[in-house]
C-alpha cells in the first residue's frame, strides 16, 4: 500500500485539472477585431437606429462576421482589422458626435463558459497593440501650485484676524508679509506659529515684513503627493475610457508610464490623459473699471480673465466653488529657436461663462458655454476622474499595431511549442513510460498555470510567455530528479514498489528547496520590478507553485493507477 493515494486525494486532483481545462479553454478561442457603437446622450440606441447602423455597414462592402446589439450597444464583429478600421471611420463621419465609436477586441469565448466566470486572460500592449506614453509631472508646478495655496491662506488668516497688511505676494521663492504697522507682527508671528508650521520663517531688516518660505520636508511631500495623486487620476480616468486592464506605473521620480492596450486612438487618448482639468467658480467685480485692470491697475482681491472670445473680465480671487475639482489646462508646444527644438509650457485659463446666479447656488448647478457636446463630454469625464494635483507632459508616444501585436503571439507560441516539444520528445524516449507521465504533467502544469492566469484576469505580455517557458523547464527538472532518484534506487536492488516510495519521498526535499529558492527570487523581481519584470514574476510564481503540484502530486497519482496495488517485476524507466 506505499504507491496508493486515498479516494478523496485522486478526486482533488482530478478535479483540479477539471478546472484547470474549463477556465484555460477562452484562451483559445481568440478575439475578433471589432467596433463598438454607443449613444453619448441620455437615451440609448434604439433596434431601429441598430438595423440603419448594421445596413449602412454592409453598404459599404463590409463582411460583417456578428452583428450584436443588447442594452443599447452595438458590437460589429469583422474578419481582420483593415474591415474594422474601415467601419471605424466610415461610422465617425456619418454618425456624428452623438455617439461614441471605439475600437474594440472582442473574445470569442461561448456562452457556457461566460456563465461559468471563464475569461481569456488580457493581452498586454507587446501581444495586442495599442498605445503607449511615458508622462514627466512639472514638479515645478506642484511646488509653486503650493506656494499660491500658501499665499492665499495666509491673505486670508490676516483678514480673519484683522490684521492691517499692504501686500501678501511671492517674489523669488518667498511670500512676503509687509504689514500696514510694525506693531501688528506679534500677532502674525502667532498665527503662523499656530497654522503655517509647514513655512520657514525669516525675518528681514524691515521691521514691518515678514518672510515665508515652504520648508524643504514640505516640498519634498509634495512633489511625492503630485506624483501620487496623478497616478490615481490617471487610473479614474483610463477607467472611464473603458480599458480593459491598463498599465500605469511610475517610473523614477517624476515620471509615469501609462500604457493602453487595443486602444488605437490616441488623439482622444491624448486629450483625456494630459489635460489638467481645473474647474474654479468665482464672483464676477462688478465693483471696479475692468479696462483700468487691462492697462495694469489690477485691484487688491480681483483677478484679470479673459473670455472665449477674448473678452477681458474682473474675477473676485476668491474661490466660491473648485473642481480640485475659469477652466485650467497646461498644454505643450514645441517651437524652433535658433534650430534647436524647445518645448514651451503654456498655462490656459478659460472664462467659459458668465452666469447670473438665480435662486440659492446650492450643489445642483448648470454651467453652460462649451463649445459643443463632444468638449461638455470631455470636461465631464475630466471632473469625474478628479483633476491632475500637477501638469503632465507627454514625453513619449508610442504606437503598436495589431498586427504588429499578432506577429508578436506567433513568435511566441512558436517558442513555445517548439521548445515544448523537444522536451515532451527528450523525456518520452530518455524515460520512457515515466517520461511520458511526466509529458503528461507538463501539459497539465501549463493548462493550470494558462487557467490562473485567466481566473486573475491577469494581463499577459511577452515576459510572461517567457516566464511560462522557464516553468516548463523547471518543471521536467523535478522529475528528472525524482526519476533518476528511482533508477539509483533500483541499482541499490530495492524492490520497484520500493524505489518508486522512496523515490518520491528523498527526492522531494531536494525539488522543495529549488523550487523555494526560485520562488523567493521571483517575490524579489515583482517586489521591485515594474513593467515586463512584473509580467515574467507573475508567470514565474504561478508556474512554481503548479509544478510543484503537477511534477510531484499529479505524476504520483498517475504513475500509482499504473504500478500501485500490484506485484512488479521491472519499471519502464
Amino acid at each position: 500500500m506505499q504507491n496508493h493515494f486515498p479516494l478523496w486525494k485522486n478526486l482533488l486532483v482530478l478535479i483540479i485539472f477539471g478546472i484547470g481545462i474549463i477556465y484555460s479553454l477562452p484562451t483559445l478561442y481568440g478575439e475578433d477585431p471589432s467596433v463598438q457603437v454607443s449613444s453619448t446622450l441620455a437615451t440609448k440606441i434604439g433596434q431601429e437606429q441598430a438595423n440603419r447602423i448594421e445596413s449602412e455597414i454592409k453598404s459599404a462592402g463590409v463582411t460583417v462576421k456578428a452583428f450584436e446589439f443588447k442594452d443599447g450597444r452595438i458590437l460589429a464583429r469583422f474578419n481582420n482589422t483593415d474591415d474594422q478600421l474601415k467601419v471605424d471611420d466610415l461610422l465617425r463621419d456619418s454618425l456624428g458626435s452623438d455617439y461614441t465609436v471605439a475600437l474594440n477586441l472582442a473574445p470569442t469565448t461561448p456562452g457556457w463558459l461566460r456563465a461559468l466566470g471563464a475569461n481569456a486572460m488580457y493581452l498586454g500592449l507587446d501581444l495586442r497593440g495599442g498605445v503607449h506614453f511615458l508622462l514627466e509631472v512639472d514638479m515645478d508646478a506642484a511646488a509653486r501650485q503650493a506656494e499660491d495655496r500658501y499665499t492665499e491662506d495666509v491673505r486670508l488668516a490676516l483678514r480673519n484676524a484683522k490684521i492691517r497688511y499692504q501686500s501678501v505676494s511671492k517674489d523669488g521663492g518667498f511670500i512676503k508679509v509687509t504689514l500696514k504697522t510694525a506693531d501688528d507682527k506679534p500677532a502674525l508671528l502667532t498665527i503662523l506659529d499656530k497654522d503655517f508650521r509647514t513655512l520657514d520663517i525669516t525675518e528681514p531688516e524691515a521691521q514691518d515684513q515678514v518672510w515665508l518660505k515652504v520648508s524643504e520636508k514640505e516640498v519634498r511631500e509634495i512633489k511625492k503627493f503630485a506624483v501620487s495623486q496623478n497616478m490615481t487620476t490617471l487610473r479614474n480616468r483610463v477607467n472611464e475610457l473603458g480599458v480593459a486592464e491598463p498599465i500605469i506605473q511610475q517610473q523614477g521620480e517624476n515620471r509615469i508610464m501609462v500604457q493602453l492596450p487595443g486602444v488605437q486612438d490616441t488623439t482622444r487618448a491624448k486629450e483625456i490623459l494630459g489635460t489638467t482639468a481645473t474647474l474654479e467658480y468665482r464672483m464676477v467685480d462688478v465693483e471696479h473699471d475692468v479696462q483700468q485692470a487691462v492697462a495694469g491697475h489690477v485691484p487688491v482681491g480681483s483677478r484679470l480673465f479673459f473670455e472665449r472670445n477674448g473678452n477681458p473680465i474682473l474675477l473676485d480671487r476668491r474661490v466660491i466653488v473648485t473642481g480640485d475639482l475659469v477652466f485650467i489646462e497646461y498644454k505643450v508646444e514645441t517651437k524652433t529657436v535658433n534650430g534647436q527644438k524647445v518645448r514651451h509650457k503654456e498655462k490656459v485659463e478659460k472664462v467659459i461663462n458668465v452666469a447670473t446666479i438665480q435662486g440659492v447656488f446650492s450643489n445642483r448647478f448648470q454651467t453652460t458655454g462649451l463649445d459643443s457636446p463632444e468638449e461638455a463630454r470631455n470636461l465631464s469625464l475630466l471632473l469625474r476622474a478628479g483633476a491632475l494635483a500637477a501638469p503632465v507632459e507627454i514625453v513619449e508616444e508610442r504606437t503598436v499595431g495589431p498586427s504588429l501585436g499578432q506577429d508578436n503571439i506567433n513568435k511566441g507560441m512558436l517558442s513555445f511549442v517548439v521548445g515544448f516539444a523537444l522536451v515532451v520528445l527528450f523525456m518520452a524516449v530518455y524515460y520512457r513510460l515515466f517520461g511520458m507521465i511526466a509529458d503528461l504533467a507538463l501539459a497539465f502544469n501549463v493548462v493550470i498555470v494558462v487557467a490562473i492566469l485567466s481566473m486573475l484576469q491577469a494581463t499577459l505580455t511577452l515576459p510572461g510567455i517567457a516566464g511560462i517557458i522557464l516553468t516548463v523547464g523547471m518543471s521536467v527538472d523535478a522529475n528528472v530528479l525524482i526519476f533518476e532518484r528511482i533508477k539509483e534506487e533500483l541499482k541499490n536492488g530495492h524492490t520497484p514498489q520500493s524505489a518508486i516510495y522512496i523515490g518520491y519521498e528523498k527526492a522531494f526535499a531536494t525539488i522543495l528547496d529549488s523550487h523555494f529558492t526560485n520562488l523567493v527570487v521571483a517575490v524579489v523581481l515583482f517586489a521591485f520590478g515594474t513593467g515586463s519584470i512584473k509580467g515574467f514574476a507573475v508567470t514565474l510564481i504561478i508556474g512554481i507553485l503548479s509544478s510543484m503540484f503537477t511534477a510531484i502530486t499529479g505524476t504520483r497519482m498517475v504513475i500509482n493507477w499504473i504500478y500501485g496495488n500490484r506485484r512488479v517485476e521491472k519499471l519502464s524507466i
